[in-house]
């Protein structure tokens, strides 16, 4: 997918998306949460991709669109479509050479990032519980999209592993954020 489109994609899901949990609860507070980072990451792409910076607009995008789905899975958050947007919906679009190296820094900084939060968290919910499973169901999908973007690496094509790393940190993040994980290591990483 192009970056713009993405990005655009992104913004237009966002304004038909709404928090799915009742007024003053707690899970109002954790869909509202989601909601700010995955549009706070749409305006940052927006801003990156705007100055001529598509290696850190393709993150940000890519990364809002993680926290956004984590929402609409988790059901936090409700979307007017059934079925919103897929980023991955083609491959990503191929960045000029002039910032191949920039890219593939950002792409191997990235998988490092991932991986170090993947081992950095824990499942927060005891065994057998809805919220345990669901935290196992994360850690699959942030697991499956580790695994694709090394996949991308190994072949050099680092648009798609950047956008799978980012995409797959977002699902993580929105996670520690909404209390399914603990942190044991390397606090500074997530957002919380």
């Amino acid at each position: 997918m192009k970056i713009a489109k993405c990005g655009d994609e992104l913004a237009d899901a966002l304004v038909r998306t709404s928090s799915a949990a009742d007024r003053q609860t707690p899970l109002e507070r954790e869909a509202f949460a989601v909601m700010e980072m995955a549009e706070a990451y749409q305006k940052d792409g927006t801003t990156f991709f705007n100055k001529g910076d598509l290696v850190n607009a393709l993150a940000a995008f890519w990364y809002g669109a993680g926290w956004l789905h984590f929402g609409l899975s988790s059901g936090l958050l409700h979307c007017e479509d059934k079925n919103p947007f897929c980023p991955f919906a083609g491959p990503s679009e191929n960045l000029p050479l002039s910032l191949a190296e920039k890219l593939r820094e950002k792409t191997l900084r990235y998988d490092r990032l991932l991986n170090t939060a993947r081992s950095s968290v824990e499942c927060a919910g005891e065994p057998a519980t809805i919220s345990n499973d669901f935290a196992g169901t994360v850690l699959l999908i942030t697991a499956q999209y580790a695994s694709q973007g090394s996949r991308y690496s190994e072949i050099g094509a680092y648009e798609d592993a950047l956008a799978c790393y980012s995409y797959g940190h977002g699902w993580l993040d929105a996670g520690v954020t909404c209390g399914y994980f603990r942190i044991t290591a390397h606090h500074d990483i997530f957002t919380v």
